[in-house]
């Protein structure tokens, strides 16, 4: 399941080098709207661990919008790490380490653990994924956890892609991980477009 997806991702780094398109996004317009919504009411000082960081995309995002604080990009694929890590070598409040979300430990002391595309894909067992990442992420994000998914309330799927029940997930969320969860399913990532994703937001004691 991992090693074929991060075959695909390898494919799409060979093909497209330091861009958007390598991380399957259609362009950076999107991808920064989905950086504002998991980000949005973050601290500038807190701590931040990008779970699935790609090319380490989020990092100038943050900057730019004023966060200051440590940044951890994580990643399996090991082609956007060493870039990522070449890229922001200046940048001493950020680092960036190959990481298997199903073997590895998340590291500890972190306020905040955002998840951005990575359930996007279609693999053999989507909610068994999700459901790992998630009850790994819970315990070591001191504050709060912020994910987003393609939503099933849509009126056209890719064959190559997974859809979600938000309010499945919404229901799973607030029974095994915590009681403060939040879902945003009104936003779109490009002009006249469509709400065909969602963004869910869980923390500890309402620190959201």
């Amino acid at each position: 399941m991992i090693d074929d997806l991060k075959a695909h991702y390898q494919n799409l780094f060979a093909k497209s080098g330091d861009s958007v398109e390598a991380v399957q996004y259609p362009d950076t317009d999107s991808q920064r709207v989905r950086f504002s919504i998991l980000s949005r009411g973050l601290a500038s000082d807190s701590s931040i661990i990008d779970l699935g960081c790609g090319l380490g995309d989020m990092l100038p995002f943050l900057r730019e919008n004023g966060f200051t604080g440590r940044y951890l990009g994580c990643d399996f694929v090991p082609e956007f790490i060493n870039l990522a890590k070449q890229k922001y070598a200046d940048d001493e409040m950020a680092n960036f380490i190959e990481f298997n979300i199903l073997t590895d430990d998340i590291p500890s002391g972190f306020d905040h653990v955002l998840i951005s595309g990575i359930f996007n894909n279609k693999i053999d067992n989507n909610m068994e994924f999700i459901s790992t990442c998630l009850n790994k992420s819970m315990p070591k994000a001191a504050k709060s956890i912020r994910f987003n998914a393609l939503s099933d309330y849509v009126d056209y799927k890719e064959e190559h892609l997974f859809y979600i029940s938000p309010v499945y997930l919404f229901d799973y969320c607030k029974k095994n991980l915590t009681a403060y969860v939040n879902l945003k399913h009104d936003y779109l990532t490009k002009p006249n477009g469509f709400p065909y994703e969602f963004t869910m937001m869980l923390s500890h004691k309402g620190e959201l």
